[in-house]
């Protein structure tokens, strides 16, 4: 059996089991490889852009035998994939603005799909309000810590048209909306992650916090001009993650509570 690393390992749970799976930009094919190697997908379509890495994906593939079971397809995101051919969809390792451009050019087969698994590098808050806007629906994500770097994966479903909250611009303040898919702090940090009070979130929201006090520090010792602006952006960085934190320790301190009545 192929061994992941640790973001791929949080891809692959995330998929869960299906009939069809798309993996866009397969690079090596390890998670179609994985998941059909391990029955949790009886069938799977290898897909990226580049001959070179799909030729990579074409030799594991044939390494473990799959050739009938995997297809290796040349595609530019999703544009070599017809709508319900596949009823789970991976887009991983790559950033969050060329994921974007993925799910638009080709949403078609995106919003049939039963589940995308989703793991941008880069604009990820910006991504999930994108999602938000789009009527795609965040069902579970999961985040890692791996060789120095964290990694956000996200579940999400095409539902419909897009929320009407998202179209008035309003609503999603207040009343811990914030930190709901949709509303600032939830799109930044990830809805699911505060409600969870997930472990490696608290880890990120931490060193993020160190970071950004240190270059205030430095900012206010070393300042030359006005640097009011910067610092103010700064200030208000650290309070989006001190909510996070807060909310964060919260909901993990009630599951915790939760469990031990239940043990």
């Amino acid at each position: 059996m192929v061994q992941l690393s640790d973001r791929l390992q949080a891809v692959a749970s995330l998929a869960g089991a299906c009939d069809t799976l798309a993996d866009v930009g397969t690079d090596h094919g390890y998670i179609p490889v994985y998941l059909v190697g391990c029955k949790r997908a009886e069938r799977a379509i290898a897909m990226d852009v580049n001959p070179g890495p799909l030729k990579r994906a074409q030799e594991h593939i044939s390494r473990f035998g799959l050739e009938g079971v995997i297809e290796a397809r040349l595609s530019d995101g999703l544009l070599a994939l017809r709508p319900g051919e596949a009823d789970k969809i991976v887009i991983a390792g790559m950033g969050g603005g060329l994921m974007r451009r993925i799910l638009e050019e080709g949403g078609a087969a995106a919003r049939a799909a039963q589940g995308l698994i989703l793991q941008p590098q880069s604009e990820i808050g910006g991504f999930r309000a994108f999602l938000w806007e789009n009527g795609y629906r965040i069902a579970a994500e999961d985040m890692v810590y791996e060789d120095g770097k964290y990694y956000s994966v996200i579940a999400a479903k095409y539902e419909g048209e897009p929320n009407s909250l998202a179209r008035a611009g309003n609503g999603r303040e207040g009343t811990g909306q914030e930190f709901c898919h949709g509303g600032r702090i939830g799109n930044k940090y990830g809805p699911m992650l505060l409600q969870a009070g997930h472990p490696v979130l608290q880890q990120y929201l931490l060193w993020q916090q160190g970071q950004k006090r240190g270059i205030l520090e430095k900012l206010r010792a070393n300042a030359k001009g006005d640097v009011a602006g910067r610092a103010a952006e700064l200030e208000g960085e650290l309070g989006d993650i001190e909510k996070a934190l807060r909310e964060c320790r919260q909901n993990r301190k009630e599951s915790q509570g939760c469990f031990a009545r239940k043990s």
